[in-house]
């Protein structure tokens, strides 16, 4: 089977919304943290997180979806955590971030060793299943890609419409938004700039949980370290390739998500001919080059990285 006849396959794309789901979670919490003017380096220890709290909570006895709120409760908790140390006490972002990366990361780890010390093979569980919407899921080719999906991906979809709409269509959006513009101006309308980015991270850090939830709720069934596998980094770039617009980084992560199931499949027919690291490098490959064209005409937020203090112009 060449390419051109494996991407014109309804399994093809099915599998590409699949790999999307947790960037376009992590992606859009990502986007929130730096439209309020935070970068959060701890998306990918949060992510993590979100992966070890969910699938614990469901082995435990928890049904799904109370598993997947105590994901986004543990994300919000590790984002206080992150706002707490750079917008109330004004410190480094890029530390902050990547000490709640290691943070988070160590503290599933651990939790998990402790909780199940004598476990060998990874336990399972019962994952979400693919919904399959009556009438819609039977229409062929488009019934398989966009019908028959889990609820996890549907609700990523949406995610994305109201995430637009929350901060192009209404004022506490519009006011996140100019917080990571111009925060004295947030400050002059009575707002309090602090109390806006610290709501927007703890948001932003619960979706980026949900990603990694996703992962050990629906696309697996089990947890073990190291599943993230760079999926937080890659928001991170696709945040900058999308220019900070939600629809832009849907388009984004389903690019990075077909080249990604796109090399699963080519490196299983190609042989020994070409080495697999190859079709490995492609998704981050194309993920560079198009960081490097976008990056050039990206406005990114004004107040991005930079620390308020109330009172000083």
């Amino acid at each position: 089977m060449d390419i051109v006849q494996l991407i014109f396959e309804a399994g093809f794309w099915a599998a590409t919304i699949r790999m999307a789901t947790p960037l376009i979670f992590g992606t859009l919490g990502e986007l929130i943290c730096e439209r309020a003017g935070v970068l959060n380096l701890g998306i990918e220890g949060i992510m993590a997180a979100g992966c070890m709290t969910g699938w614990i909570w469901v082995y435990f006895g928890g049904d799904l979806w109370t598993g997947v709120l105590f994901a986004a409760f543990v994300g919000a908790m590790f984002g206080l955590l992150h706002a707490l140390f750079t917008v109330h006490l004004g410190l480094s972002q890029h530390v902050t971030g990547l000490g709640i990366t290691m943070l988070a990361t160590a503290l599933s780890s651990f939790a998990f060793r402790m909780l199940l010390p004598d476990i060998t093979t990874p336990p399972k569980i019962t994952p979400f299943e693919p919904i399959q919407i009556p009438v819609l899921s039977e229409i062929p080719f488009l019934g398989e890609v966009l019908f028959s999906q889990s609820p996890l991906t549907v609700l990523a979809i949406g995610a994305v419409v109201g995430v637009a709409y929350f901060l192009r269509r209404t004022p506490a959006g519009l006011a996140l938004c100019m917080t990571g513009e111009n925060p004295l101006a947030v400050e002059s309308q009575g707002l309090s700039v602090f109390a806006i980015r610290t709501f927007a991270v703890m948001a932003g850090s619960s979706l980026m949980a949900v990603g990694g939830a996703f992962l050990t709720m629906s696309a697996f069934d089990a947890f073990y370290i190291g599943m993230v596998n760079g999926r937080g980094w890659i928001c991170i770039a696709l945040v900058v390739f999308s220019s900070w617009h939600p629809g832009k980084a849907l388009l984004g992560t389903l690019i990075f998500a077909a080249f990604d199931a796109l090399q699963m499949r080519v490196q299983q027919q190609a042989g020994i001919a070409i080495p697999y690291q190859f079709y490995l490098m492609m998704p981050y490959v194309v993920s560079i080059i198009a960081l490097i064209v976008m990056s050039r005409r990206s406005a990114y937020p004004k107040a991005l990285l930079i620390p308020f203090r109330k009172g000083e112009r």
